[in-house]
C-alpha cells in the first residue's frame, strides 16, 4: 500500500527530494489505474452517471494533496483522483460511490463525484464552477472566529470556472479577509469544448487573481517536480499568514470532458505541443534519466496500482445494492434534526 503521510520537502532538483517525488509518482500511477478502471466500467454499463477523468492533470492534483496536512481543508473537483488519494481518501470510498454502494460515504444516494468526508477535512463537491471557493472561505473564517490557526484550505477550478461570478466574489472575499486559501486553477485550455481564446481576453489567467491583490504562482502543470515545489510554496505562504495564494497551471486535458465526450474539438496542434505532454510519462522519463528507479521497478509499481484497484472494485461489486424500501430518505447531515428521525444514522 502507498503511504502518503509524509509531506514533500522540495529542493532544487528531483534527487534532493527523491522519496517524495517517487511517492507522488506512485500515487499518480494509482490515480491513472483507477480512472482507467472506472472508464471501462462506465463503458460496460456498470456505472450510472458520469465518469470524469484526471488524465493529464495528475501531477498538479497529487501536488495539492501532498502539500496539505491533517487538519487542513481540501475541496477536490472532478479530476482530482490523485489529490484525493494523496489526501488519504480511502480507495473504497471512491469505488463505492462510483458503483452506488450503500456502504460508501454518500450511501449510494448522490452522483459519483460528490463524495467526501467533511469531518476529516475533505469536502463533497457542490459544483466545479466556483462554488467550492466560498465554502472553503466560510470554513476558514469560522476557524478564525474560533481561534483555530495554522490551517489551510485548498480547492481547485478549471479555466472556464474563472468566468463565473462565484469565482470572482469568493476570490475577492478571500483577499479582503486575507484568508489562508490556496486556489488552484487548472488551465487545461478548454471549458468543456470552448477554447480559452473564446473565454477571456486577458493575456493570462494569472491576470485575474492578481487584480484582487492576490499572490499568483504560475507553474507547468505537466512537470511533477515543478508542481510539487510550487504547491508546497503556495501552501507555506498561506499558512504563514500571507493571505490567499493562487496557482495557475498550464496543461492540456488528455481526454474528453467526461467519458461521454470524444473531445474531437481539441486542436491536434495542442496535443502535439508541450502542453499536451503526459505528466506521468514525463515523470517516468525523468526518474529513469536521473536513475531514481529502473524500468523494472516502475513496471512493478504500475502492476501493483492496477492490482490494488482491481481488488477494491471486486470487494465493492460483492456488496449489496441500495434497498429503496429500507432507505430512509432523509438528508444525511440532518437525520438527527428532522422531526421523527431522531434515531437515524
Amino acid at each position: 500500500m502507498i503511504q502518503t503521510a509524509s509531506k514533500p520537502q522540495v529542493g532544487d532538483d528531483i534527487t534532493s527530494f527523491r522519496d517524495n517525488y517517487l511517492r507522488a509518482f506512485r500515487i499518480m500511477l494509482l490515480a491513472r489505474a483507477a480512472d482507467d478502471k472506472f472508464s471501462r466500467l462506465y463503458r460496460a454499463g456498470k456505472i450510472h452517471g458520469g465518469v470524469f477523468l484526471g488524465r493529464g492533470q495528475e501531477a498538479l492534483s497529487v501536488a495539492i494533496g501532498l502539500a496539505l496536512r491533517k487538519g487542513d481543508v481540501f475541496a477536490p473537483l472532478i479530476r482530482d483522483t490523485a489529490g484525493r488519494i494523496a489526501f488519504n481518501e480511502p480507495l473504497l470510498d471512491m469505488a463505492r460511490t462510483y458503483l452506488g454502494s450503500p456502504l460508501g460515504p454518500m450511501r449510494g444516494r448522490d452522483g459519483n463525484i460528490h463524495r467526501g468526508r467533511p469531518k476529516e477535512g475533505q469536502l463533497p463537491m457542490i459544483s466545479h464552477l466556483g462554488a467550492m471557493i466560498s465554502v472553503v472561505n466560510g470554513i476558514l473564517f469560522a476557524r478564525r472566529l474560533k481561534g483555530i490557526s495554522n490551517t489551510v484550505g485548498a480547492t481547485c477550478i478549471g479555466d472556464g470556472g474563472t468566468s463565473t461570478g462565484a469565482f470572482h466574489e469568493a476570490l475577492n472575499q478571500a483577499a479582503v479577509e486575507k484568508l489562508p486559501l490556496v486556489l488552484v486553477i487548472a488551465d487545461n485550455q478548454y471549458a468543456y469544448s470552448t477554447p480559452t481564446s473564446r473565454q477571456f481576453a486577458c493575456k493570462s489567467l494569472a491576470d485575474r487573481p492578481a487584480a484582487y491583490g492576490v499572490a499568483v504562482h504560475p507553474v507547468d502543470g505537466t512537470d511533477l517536480g515543478a508542481c510539487l515545489k510550487t504547491l508546497s510554496k503556495a501552501v507555506e505562504q498561506a499558512r504563514a499568514g500571507h493571505g490567499p495564494q493562487v496557482v495557475v497551471a498550464e496543461l492540456l486535458r488528455l481526454c474528453g470532458h467526461g467519458e461521454h465526450d470524444l473531445a474531437e474539438y481539441i486542436d491536434p496542434a495542442l496535443k502535439n505541443s508541450p502542453l499536451g505532454a503526459d505528466c506521468i510519462r514525463s515523470a517516468e522519463e525523468k526518474i529513469l534519466r536521473q536513475h531514481l528507479a529502473n524500468a523494472g521497478e516502475i513496471m512493478a509499481w504500475r502492476n501493483e496500482a492496477a492490482q490494488q484497484i482491481e481488488e477494491v472494485v471486486a470487494v465493492v461489486q460483492r456488496e449489496p445494492a441500495p434497498d429503496p424500501f429500507d432507505e430512509k430518505w432523509c438528508a444525511l447531515a440532518t437525520g438527527e434534526l428532522a422531526e421523527g428521525q431522531g434515531n437515524e444514522k
